[in-house]
């Protein structure tokens, strides 16, 4: 066990998250991770599907016995124990890429999208409907309204925001195919914008749907947006700007536009080529890949709190030696701007244990003092 105050670890932590993390006060650098609900299944040496189904009751059991264990490594419950009934959960929407007329499917513990275009010809059909789409009935199923109105008579529950997305380049190898969207930018520009325009579109309006679904009138729900775009690596400066800056730009515009709004994106690869064109978006927090490091994003964004860079990967083989070289490298070059939040650069996966969270405690007690 490395030796950690825990007591004191939690109280500087508390200050280490004020401003954005960039207060003042911080003592010392703040921690993000705090482990998820599929890493029950290593520490406890259960059976299960870490990204699958888990019955509720078993969820909240797995999830308390973790937590007893959590309290004695690192000093903290981490993971929530209490999960709504189904009774009282709203029937889920369609995702985005159903309305782009993709396939999904759920193998090999988690869903895959299947493209449902692979040339212009497609594309322009699949364009050509989402257009005359009406998004409202095809996203809401059938019993929505009998739902929305029972649970929040029973239970006092509003419908959810819907504020994260798939990214847009993301979302449009999803739905066209990798190789497909790189050629179609540089053979088919007119079409590439078209189809850069009606993912816009969509977003903004299944956005403005659910802001009304929960109650809201135009530009009156709480602000906020991210996107999750680890695809955008694959495309250079040039057509990045061209084809997913501006349906970024529109939506934080419309739902991010004060300077303390949430503004996020995450995209766990190898996108510093596009960090000066995102730095115009004034990010207000970014997770990116574990090659993207401090010194490479703070060049370009002096405000803008970074989750990361630990490599999830060295979190989930427990290297201990390259954890606290990984933690001190990103203390050291956050010391002067702040605005760190040490956390993995992308998910944290089955496998990454409650003693290699103690390890990046100690590591930032050593090394992450302000």
């Amino acid at each position: 066990m490395y030796d950690v105050d825990l007591e004191q670890f939690w109280k500087d932590d508390q200050l280490a998250h004020e401003e954005n993390c960039f207060s003042k006060r911080a003592p010392q650098v703040a921690l993000g991770i705090r482990m998820s609900d599929e890493c029950v299944f290593a520490e406890l040496g259960e059976e299960g599907e870490p990204w699958g189904y888990t019955p509720r009751e078993r969820r909240i059991e797995l999830n308390k016995r973790y937590n007893d264990k959590a309290e004695k490594i690192v000093g903290k419950r981490l993971l929530r124990e209490n999960f709504p009934l189904p009774e009282e959960v709203h029937p889920p929407i369609r995702d985005i890429t159903e309305v782009f007329g993709c396939k999904r499917e759920y193998r090999g513990g988690t869903t895959w999208v299947h493209p449902s275009c692979s040339t212009p010809e497609e594309l322009r059909a699949i364009l050509d409907r989402v257009e005359r789409m009406d998004i409202r009935s095809f996203i809401l199923p059938e019993n929505w309204e009998e739902e929305k109105r029972r649970i929040y008579e029973m239970y006092g529950k509003k419908t959810s925001l819907w504020r994260s997305v798939r990214g847009p380049v993301t979302l449009a190898t999803s739905i066209y195919g990798t190789e497909n969207l790189i050629f179609l930018l540089f053979d088919e520009p007119g079409l590439a914008e078209r189809f850069s325009r009606v993912i816009s579109d969509v977003i903004f309006e299944m956005a403005a749907i659910m802001d009304e679904e929960a109650g809201y009138a135009p530009g009156e729900a709480p602000p906020g947006f991210q996107f999750n775009d680890d695809n955008c690596c694959l495309l250079t400066p040039e057509m990045y700007e061209s084809f997913g800056y501006p349906i970024l730009k529109r939506i934080f515009d419309h739902w991010s536009p004060k300077p303390g709004d949430f503004r996020y994106q995450h995209s766990d690869s190898d996108m510093k080529h596009l960090i000066p064109i995102l730095a115009r978006l004034n990010l207000t927090g970014c997770n990116f890949g574990p090659t993207v490091l401090v010194e490479d994003i703070r060049r370009y964004m002096p405000n803008t709190r970074i989750d990361g860079c630990l490599s999830p990967i060295t979190f989930m083989y427990n290297d201990e030696k390259e954890i606290i070289a990984q933690v001190r490298r990103d203390c050291e070059a956050a010391r002067e701007s702040r605005g760190l939040c040490f956390s993995t650069a992308g998910s944290i996966n089955n496998g990454s244990l409650l003693t290699s969270m103690r390890v990046v405690m100690w590591a930032i007690q050593t090394y992450g003092r302000y």
